[in-house]
């Protein structure tokens, strides 16, 4: 018999996320998948999947889950917290960065995401039908995940059940993002803009607004001069990812995981894929500033990251469960004071 979670809760803005869905860009069909891939390699990892396996995203809060059919090991990343009430009656504070074996009964409820975004990952992946080759949820087109829809009480959430040890779990060091400016590479139309204002976009700090979503992230700062003000649209050409579009009112818009295949309005740099990640962990009202460098730049820093991440994950450690009770160690304690003879009393 398979696994099985089954929403008890939905919550709010909740979804089932993998890698992406790649290869159908030329036919319109959005790359998605998750917004901070470090943040869900890590989940996966804790509990034994590879990088691209499907697991939730978690950008609001309220998710309940139940355990239908079990084990299963989950691990939590990112800024939440959660608890498990057990079957038998018990209550276990479920603590990021570390996994978790749960059984058949125990029901996880997570918390409010703290800002950005969060992953719940399962041992062995959630094995919804993949779509275009992908798990990946998108909203706007209804494809991937439950229906292409975000997680809803009654939903059943099918995964294999763990077939390895129970009795030993696993835990690393919090990842840490990269810090500073966000880095970006020139253009593709940086040259559509007067100059100075690529020059702008650096020196200037840019505020994310609420009018933001998995789909692009809208910034307020300094507006941006287009060369041509009577003229501002392009015609519609690729865009992907970190491209930084810049409206006719001169706030840019910066693309994220669920963006739109082709746009029309002048891209002035493109966000370099290493940071990425960090962009799923901004909040509304975060501050951003912008630095320049090349493509060979990128690249290395791309190797580099992957190369960290590649540590991390062999840097995870086992750990005992709080509940596991060490039956060896137990033997060669003395747990009985005062006892002086073993043998029954005599009687003359």
């Amino acid at each position: 018999m398979s696994g099985c979670l089954e929403v008890i809760d939905g919550g709010l803005d909740n979804a089932i996320q993998d890698a992406g869905r790649y290869g159908y860009r030329h036919m319109g069909v959005a790359v998605s998948g998750f917004l901070d891939p470090l943040f869900a390699a890590c989940a996966n990892a804790l509990v034994g999947n590879g990088n691209a396996a499907a697991a939730i995203e978690i950008r609001g809060c309220g998710l309940g889950l139940a355990v239908r059919h079990g084990p299963l090991r989950v691990a939590l990343t990112g800024p939440l917290s959660a608890s498990v009430l057990r079957h038998g009656g018990s209550r276990q504070e479920l603590d990021a960065w570390q996994s978790a074996t749960l059984e058949t009964g125990d029901v996880l409820r997570c918390g409010a995401v703290n800002g950005g975004t969060a992953y719940l990952a399962v041992s062995g992946g959630i094995d919804v039908a993949p779509q275009l080759g992908s798990r990946a949820t998108h909203r706007r087109t209804g494809i991937g995940g439950i229906a292409g829809r975000l997680l809803a009480t009654g939903d059943a959430l099918p995964c294999p059940r763990l077939a390895g040890n129970a009795c030993r779990e696993y835990r690393a060091e919090p990842w840490r993002h990269l810090d500073g400016p966000i880095r970006v590479i020139p253009g593709p139309q940086a040259d559509h803009f007067t100059n100075g204002e690529f020059e702008r976009l650096l020196a200037s700090p840019y505020r994310v607004t609420r009018d933001s979503d998995r789909m692009g992230m809208r910034l307020d700062g300094p507006a941006l001069v287009h060369r041509s003000p009577t003229h501002v649209d392009i015609v519609s050409d690729a865009v992907a990812p970190g491209a930084l579009q810049v409206p006719g009112n001169g706030q840019p818009i910066l693309l994220l995981a669920d963006c739109q295949t082709v746009g029309g309005y002048p891209k002035i740099a493109t966000v370099i894929r290493a940071d990425l990640p960090r962009l799923g962990q901004c909040r509304t009202g975060d501050e951003l500033r912008f630095a320049k460098i090349d493509l060979p730049q990128a690249l290395a820093i791309q190797r580099r990251e992957s190369e960290r991440l590649a540590r991390w994950q062999n840097a995870i450690a086992t750990c005992q469960p709080a509940s596991y009770l060490d039956e060896a160690a137990l033997y060669t304690c003395n747990l009985i004071d005062g006892m002086v003879r073993a043998e029954p009393p005599t009687h003359d």
